[in-house]
């Protein structure tokens, strides 16, 4: 696999940084996962803008223009022969001495890396996945604005690991007042009495690219949404649930914090929006 490092593609046993990197110091720097479905990138312009929102919040420039970036991240799946895809664009604040002041870095560093990606097992589709409450919340947006997507992700690494000890594949984080946010990598919906619910963007959630797709969808299909503070009782009582993120789409949630979700299996409406989902990459991409 060939990794582009700052101005050049390398090979992958090539693409190390300076241990002087502030991004491995700190996690002071930024990042973003696009997937490419068939050679096209799925909402590529979204993730940019993300990612320039981002950096902006750390004040941190990014290197390239726009249209300069569409160059690149197409380049970097030719370059590796790549169709369908992972690409996580990583920007970190650059090399410096040790200390805190951004004014130590001298220009950011840049790193792309792909990897062949065709989309998660369908068994998981088929079957759902569990999740569990963690007792770690998430970081307010009073400490950390959630609309900056850092490399420094140890809140939510921190959920996993509680997941993982709890035998379920996703965490989930409450806010400090104990409303639901988000899972680890993920965001949240709930369906009750064939209505959409998810977590207001003012609970300090990340808002998700595939997130914002399943919410433009519900609006397509007449599926009543909203956007609210939801308790873990709303979860326990749900009819369906579902997890989204780039790369595993529209993830259905059969059991939480070892109950079961409705009937315990995937839901309609879950399916009904995860097919809507995939037609709607095959328009955007042209497949």
């Amino acid at each position: 696999m060939r990794i582009y490092l700052n101005h050049r593609f390398v090979a992958e046993t090539k693409a190390v940084v300076s241990v002087f990197d502030h991004g491995f110091l700190y996690g002071d720097g930024v990042f973003e996962t696009v997937r490419a479905y068939e050679g096209r990138l799925f909402r590529l312009d979204e993730h940019l803008t993300r990612l320039k929102e981002s950096a902006r919040g750390l004040n941190i420039t990014l290197p390239r223009t726009l249209p300069a970036w569409h160059r690149l991240l197409y380049q970097t799946l030719a370059i590796n022969h790549l169709k369908n895809a992972l690409v996580r664009i990583t920007v970190s604040r650059g090399t410096g001495p040790i200390g805190l002041d951004p004014a130590l870095c001298r220009k950011p560093t840049l790193v792309i890396i792909p990897r062949a990606f065709n989309g998660c097992p369908e068994t998981p589709h088929r079957k759902g996945w569990k999740v569990a409450i963690a007792s770690v919340r998430r970081t307010p947006s009073q400490a950390l604005n959630p609309r900056i997507k850092s490399m420094n992700f140890l809140n939510n690494i921190l959920a996993k690991i509680q997941a993982k000890g709890n035998h379920a594949d996703e965490g989930l984080m409450l806010s400090l007042d104990g409303y639901l946010t988000e899972g680890s990598v993920s965001n949240l919906f709930l369906i009750k009495r064939r209505r959409l619910y998810t977590p207001a963007a003012g609970l300090g959630i990340l808002e998700g690219i595939t997130r914002q797709v399943v919410i433009e969808l519900a609006k397509e299909n007449r599926i009543p949404l909203h956007e609210t503070r939801l308790r873990p009782s709303d979860l326990y009582k749900a009819d369906e649930c579902f997890l989204t993120n780039t790369s595993m789409e529209i993830m259905p949630v059969v059991k939480a914090d070892g109950m079961k979700i409705g009937d315990g299996k995937p839901g309609p409406i879950t399916r009904h929006l995860h097919e809507a989902y995939r037609a709607q990459v095959r328009f955007e991409c042209g497949i």
